[in-house]
């Protein structure tokens, strides 16, 4: 793979990394279902990363587009 390709395709994993992370955290029944099935710790360090996971979204969605939109 070269760098170009690699390039290309790195955003988008940025972005589905965010919009995944966010449709766990957004979904009360996926996150009924953690409460109940995880451990409070690992369950309290999931949800520290959302803030992580909006940065991603947006940053990655943006940077997508422009991926898009200059190719």
């Amino acid at each position: 793979m070269d760098i170009q390709k690699l390039d290309f395709i790195f955003p988008f994993v940025v972005f589905g990394y965010g919009l995944i992370v966010l449709l766990v955290l957004n979904n009360p029944r996926l996150v009924k279902l953690a409460e109940n099935r995880l451990p409070s710790e690992v369950w309290a360090r999931f949800r520290t990363k959302r803030i992580l996971a909006y940065v991603c979204f947006f940053v990655g969605g943006l940077w997508s587009l422009q991926n898009i939109w200059f190719s």
